[in-house]
């Protein structure tokens, strides 16, 4: 099934762009898999997609290239860019969405026959070396023995990425609108007073719900959601100066030193080391330069 969306808010995801189109993932059916550990492929979206809440009876690896994948799971939300890949196990009900025009690449890993499986869904270090040999896993062609070599140097090179890239939702029904009203709208820049007095409740109540819930004081879980949504407007091609902008900075200096806070690293520095910094990225404007 697949519909297009008019632009509206998933509950715990970004806004949608204009023209998604939401598809519902077909049940993978049990004789289409081969007597393999691992089974890849490769889709590219044209318009920008999202995927129904799911699950897979394989344990599932995807990654992107030129984009990104923006996936629920229960109270957290993941934001995948090019570098890194999502593990999501088997069995686990989650949601995605990719941006238009990414080359959204993935692998089902038979959990009978993989020596290894994280149980919580994790951020992955796509490497060169691992991408390499996911893709040769791709092909058709490949005879047994040269496929059970390959699939057992992934087995050997899949590692965590050394930083998660979850957002966690309060699950919290004192100051779950807040959370969604931010998704909604990364950019609005009320204080956590304003907040307090928009659900009729002491700011107190709000600092102690957030911390309790997210382990995050109300600005820095902000913070975090905001670098989320940034990744995904840089990989699109934004320059630094509109991303700032978009998000209710005042000036793309604060912008850096919040992204440089949250991921310990520039935008621009983050996207080299995935050797896929889009232009606006790797030159952003002069005030930025020197921040």
């Amino acid at each position: 099934m697949v519909r297009p969306s008019r632009g509206d808010t998933s509950p715990g995801m970004w806004r949608r762009e204009a023209g998604t189109v939401v598809r519902r993932v077909a049940p993978f059916p049990e004789q289409a898999i081969p007597p393999f550990a691992i089974i890849a492929g490769l889709q590219i979206p044209r318009v920008p997609t999202e995927w129904a809440p799911h699950s897979h009876p394989l344990h599932e690896l995807v990654w992107v290239r030129g984009g990104t994948l923006t996936s629920r799971v229960e109270d957290r939300v993941f934001t995948v860019s090019e570098g890194h890949g999502l593990w999501m196990p088997a069995g686990v009900v989650h949601g995605g969405r990719a941006t238009a025009g990414a080359k959204f690449y993935e692998a089902f890993f038979a959990p009978d026959r993989a020596p290894f499986a994280f149980e919580e869904p994790r951020a992955i270090a796509m490497t060169p070396l691992l991408e390499s040999l996911l893709t040769h896993l791709s092909g058709t062609d490949l005879d047994v023995a040269a496929r059970a070599r390959a699939e057992s140097v992934v087995f050997d090179v899949l590692q965590p990425s050394e930083r998660q890239f979850a957002l966690q939702l309060p699950g919290d029904p004192r100051i779950d609108a807040i959370a969604e009203a931010l998704l909604d709208d990364p950019a609005d820049c009320r204080s956590l007073e304003e907040w307090a007095r928009w659900l009729g409740i002491s700011d107190r109540t709000v600092t102690r719900a957030f911390r309790h819930a997210t382990g995050l004081s109300f600005a820095q879980w902000r913070q975090v959601l905001r670098v989320h949504r940034a990744l995904t407007l840089l990989s699109e091609g934004l320059d630094v100066a509109t991303v700032s902008e978009t998000l209710g900075y005042a000036q793309p200096s604060t912008f850096i030193a919040s992204f440089r806070r949250v991921m310990g690293t520039t935008p621009g520095a983050f996207f080299d080391a995935a050797g896929s910094a889009p232009e606006g990225v790797r030159n952003p404007v002069s005030p930025v330069q020197n921040s």
